[in-house]
């Protein structure tokens, strides 16, 4: 075999072969980008199923008679803003339209946390079956909200720190990714709160 084949050979196989790294780099990344998409998806399904049970939870309050209203309407209204902030992939792209959301969140996390100790006033809607199932519901999704945005920001971390690397990142940079955001605590959630009666 000729000397020059033998050479012009290797290099092409050596480019087959960084072609395929690059390939196999790029498809990683993809993967990983898809899972921090399916993670944020499940946040979703749990906030959507905390606005399913909100609206039962009002209707429900609203039977007892000389309930706060002001107290309920700061629900209402939360869930309203809560609503309004669009859910999707591209919000994680987003810094600003990603604090937002987790604005909304909060806010509505902090009414429904006034409103259930409010209701502590109420021996009647305390006893409410219906309340009780609801409020039951309710606090089991607050923590399943708590571990699906713990389980996001696993998968934020790991696509983060993969596309950061060397020489990954010549890749993720090539195909547009980005760094997504993660779920932060509120300002002042370090404080403990005071309830009182």
């Amino acid at each position: 075999m000729n000397k020059g084949l033998i050479i012009v050979l290797a290099i092409v196989g050596v480019l087959v072969l960084g072609v395929m790294w690059g390939v196999g780099k790029y498809n990683g990344i993809v993967k990983l980008d898809e899972g921090v998409n399916e993670g944020w998806a499940q946040v979703q399904n749990q906030y959507q199923r905390r606005m399913d049970l909100i609206p039962n939870l009002v209707a429900t309050v609203q039977g007892a008679a000389n309930f706060e209203k002001s107290t309920l309407q700061a629900v209402i209204e939360a869930r309203a803003k809560a609503t309004q902030v669009t859910l999707s992939p591209q919000l994680l792209n987003d810094p600003k339209a990603f604090q937002q959301f987790e604005q909304s969140q909060g806010q509505l996390s902090s009414a429904l946390s006034r409103l259930l100790v409010t209701v502590e006033q109420y021996p009647n809607l305390k006893a409410n079956e219906n309340f009780l199932a609801l409020q039951s519901q309710l606090e089991g999704t607050e923590n399943r909200i708590s571990v699906e945005r713990r389980r996001f920001n696993e998968l934020v971390q790991g696509y983060n720190a993969h596309i950061r690397t060397v020489p990954t990142n010549i890749i993720a940079s090539f195909g547009g990714f980005q760094q997504k955001q993660y779920f932060q605590a509120q300002a002042g959630a370090e404080t403990a709160p005071k309830v009182q009666f």
